[in-house]
């Protein structure tokens, strides 16, 4: 396997998909995908334009994308796709989207990149030799405690009070220095990775959300488990990130408590 082959050609592809996003930025028209939930004919672009550049290379590759493709899921490769992460927030013209690309083989991640374009900033990670910002190694923050944290939490995009979604929050609000929902899981790992965000939970993604971010962060030095602190696995919408400190363990805490509690 030539894994820097299959990095460039990720970093490519992403690169190509975020020129796609800027391009239809200011002349896509909206249409329902579910409540609450836009999605654009962006969307489809650039995913085209993604899985194009990577099968023109790849053309015995598997790929699982977010915009209804699962194909050859078979194969012992398979790339793993959003191309357009964060739609409510390129929707309303919030800078705050990426495109996401992760390669799979035999289930285990072996390349992440995600491309944010408003920022032109390229995180890259390779399994077993580290995580990268525009070709810079990136590593965690060195924050330690739970009130000096900044912390991110994933919301489902249709919800009530009455959710157990919101009773997690509600538990780690008082006790971090900052909680924000921001609608990007792929730049909410990324910036754990590079030491912007402290940590980052959810239990309502998919496995294209975080294929790419969840190896980025592992990849940088962060620690990735499920909420309980059980091995994080990709396929269960259920995830937390952070720098890898005490706040680890301090969330897993908070998260895994009984609702209501």
């Amino acid at each position: 396997m030539d894994e820097e082959q299959y990095r460039e050609i990720a970093i490519q592809a992403a690169r190509a998909g975020g020129d796609v996003l800027q391009q239809w930025a200011h002349r896509f028209t909206v249409r329902e995908k579910g409540p609450a939930n836009l999605v654009t004919e962006a969307d489809f672009a650039s995913q085209e334009t993604i899985v194009g550049i990577i099968q023109s290379r790849f053309s015995d590759h598997g790929f699982l994308a977010e915009e209804d493709l699962d194909r050859g899921s078979e194969q012992p490769f398979r790339w793993i796709i959003d191309p357009l992460d964060g739609t409510a927030n390129y929707v309303h013209g919030f800078p705050y989207f990426a495109v996401s690309i992760g390669l799979e083989y035999a289930g285990e991640m072996l390349v992440g990149v995600i491309f944010d374009p408003t920022r032109d900033e390229m995180f890259v990670a390779q399994k077993g030799k580290g995580a990268w910002l525009n070709e810079r190694p990136i590593q965690p923050s060195p924050v330690d405690t739970l009130e000096k944290a900044f912390v991110v939490a994933s919301l489902p995009s249709a919800i009530n009070a009455d959710h157990p979604s919101v009773g997690r929050l509600l538990r780690v609000l008082p006790r971090a220095q900052t909680v924000q929902r921001t609608g990007s899981a792929a730049l909410n790992l990324v910036y754990v990775a590079c030491g912007r965000i402290d940590a980052f939970w959810s239990t309502s993604l998919k496995p294209w959300d975080v294929a790419a971010g969840s190896l980025i962060v592992a990849e940088a030095g962060g620690a990735i488990t499920s909420t309980a602190g059980a091995p994080f696995d990709l396929n269960v919408p259920d995830l937390l990130a952070s720098n890898g400190s005490p706040i680890h363990g301090q969330l897993v805490e908070l998260l895994s408590g009984p609702v209501g509690s």
